[in-house]
């Protein structure tokens, strides 16, 4: 299966690493020519002509950021719309709005093409070694042909339903890391006020019922001091922005999502927009005159599993 895959930024670039690293005929497409540079290095082609691209390969990946910019990417007069023909396949890796993809899937069909929304959840440091967990939105029938492409860039893969449903539930899970990560900042806080040793403080949340994902990985470059997750203070407004249009879209009355979107959108103001979410910390620092620091926590997490074919996960 030749594959053409466009947007090679912190997540896009492991995703393709990992099927260049195994043997898939790649071309790939990004407005900045370092990476691109690195991939030709590796054995891959370029392609600057998008519509070019998607008329060559069998299968098109677009890991962007912002629904805006798949728009453009998808719908310009070189586009990859203009390029679809009967047969080949789209994926829509982005953290995207369900109806916008839902639009966009509808126009590809009129090309003879089929579409799936494949977003992914796990980090950059599992993305890197092809052990990031994917959702797939899309007919069963669809996602039966891409599952080896799939499992070659994700360990666990999840078939969510119909094109959509797997935006849906990356939005939800982005938006649960952000309010993970909000509170993280103040328990530190809190605990670095009363005296608490952070280090301990790290520990004690690990080992109890206040753990989760965030923190086990977060929470070490916050006491590290890097702050470094390869995730920035624009994609929280714009990841838990999409979870309240979704809320309000569907008439919840929630509570805790403008909260944590007014939080982000204050870092974002301070701090701006590339830096990195973890030092949303920061305004609590800045307001009690203290720096929360550890000992020993790395700079970036690492991924630790070895790098395995992945698999297709069941839900209950």
């Amino acid at each position: 299966m030749k594959i053409g895959f466009i947007g090679l930024g912190n997540v896009g670039s492991k995703l393709a690493g990992s099927l260049l690293r195994n043997g898939f005929d790649l071309i790939v497409h990004d407005l900045n020519d370092v990476p691109v540079r690195s991939f030709i290095d590796q054995g891959a082609a370029r392609s600057t002509s998008l519509k070019k691209m998607a008329e060559k390969v069998d299968l098109i990946i677009t890991c962007l950021p912002s629904p805006t910019v798949s728009s453009e990417v998808m719908e310009s007069k070189d586009g990859i719309i203009a390029g679809l023909s009967e047969g080949k396949i789209w994926l829509e890796m982005s953290t995207t709005d369900n109806a916008e993809v839902i639009r966009l899937a509808n126009i590809v069909e009129t090309k003879g093409a089929v579409a799936m929304d494949c977003p992914v959840s796990g980090g950059c440091h599992r993305a890197a070694t092809g052990n990031i967990s994917i959702f797939a939105g899309g007919e069963r029938e669809t996602f039966n042909r891409v599952l080896p492409v799939l499992t070659t860039m994700g360990r666990r893969i999840l078939h969510t339903g119909p094109i959509g449903s797997a935006s849906v539930l990356k939005v939800l899970t982005n938006y649960l890391c952000s309010v993970h990560l909000a509170s993280l900042a103040e328990a530190f806080t809190v605990a670095k006020k009363a005296g608490m040793d952070m280090n301990t403080t790290y520990e004690a949340i690990r080992i109890s019922s206040g753990n989760s994902f965030v923190h086990e990985t977060e929470s070490q470059v916050i006491l590290n001091g890097s702050r470094d997750i390869n995730f920035t203070m624009d994609l929280v407004v714009k990841d838990v922005g999409l979870f309240d249009k979704l809320a309000n879209e569907n008439n919840v009355p929630v509570e805790i999502s403008p909260l944590v979107l007014n939080i982000f959108k204050d870092g974002l103001n301070r701090y701006g927009p590339r830096e990195f979410s973890p030092n949303i910390i920061k305004r609590l620092e800045d307001a009690c005159d203290i720096q929360i620091l550890g000992t020993g926590f790395p700079a970036a997490m690492t991924d630790d599993e070895s790098e395995e074919p992945g698999y297709e996960v069941k839900p209950y």
